[in-house]
């Protein structure tokens, strides 16, 4: 009885060594590490570069402390009404992540714009130096007038 649920977890041990070392699920995780990598360089580069520029020319504006207070009393600033339990929307956090999201997304644009233009111009370098002739299949020189396989005369 102890043998069966020993090779039973043999069993379930191989099975799941089989499913986490498959090509694809090494491929994903590599690609989420990747991603988080690449996350962490697009935030320093909208906090560091891009945003501090934008700050200044804004003059240091805080949408932080934009609020509204939902009920009968109002109050001045966003601490009193949290002090007071107050139910507040404060919109100022969601405008700052907008504002946000949209530098984020200027600079991903350029970067894909970048690294498009990057890979367009290593594709142009690869021309084609072979052809397949129509008649045996078989791949050719690009230049070739004659099929050396089939001696079929080409365009």
């Amino acid at each position: 009885m102890e043998e069966k649920k020993v090779n039973k977890l043999k069993k379930g041990l191989e099975d799941f060594k089989k499913f986490a070392l498959k090509d694809n699920v090494v491929s994903l995780a590599i690609g989420v590490v990747i991603g988080a990598a690449f996350k962490d360089l697009v935030n320093t580069l909208v906090n560091n570069i891009f945003t501090p520029p934008i700050g200044f020319l804004t003059a240091n504006l805080d949408f932080t402390q934009l609020f509204i207070t939902l009920g009968k009393n109002q109050y001045e600033t966003l601490e009193q009404a949290q002090e007071a339990n107050a139910v507040v929307l404060q919109y100022g956090i969601v405008l700052n992540s907008l504002i946000s999201f949209l530098i984020t997304a200027i600079v991903l644009y350029f970067i894909a714009t970048a690294v498009s233009k990057a890979t367009r111009k290593e594709e142009k370098k690869e021309k084609k130096t072979t052809k397949v002739c129509p008649y045996c299949i078989s791949e050719i020189d690009i230049k070739a007038k004659k099929c050396p396989n089939c001696t079929s005369v080409l365009n």
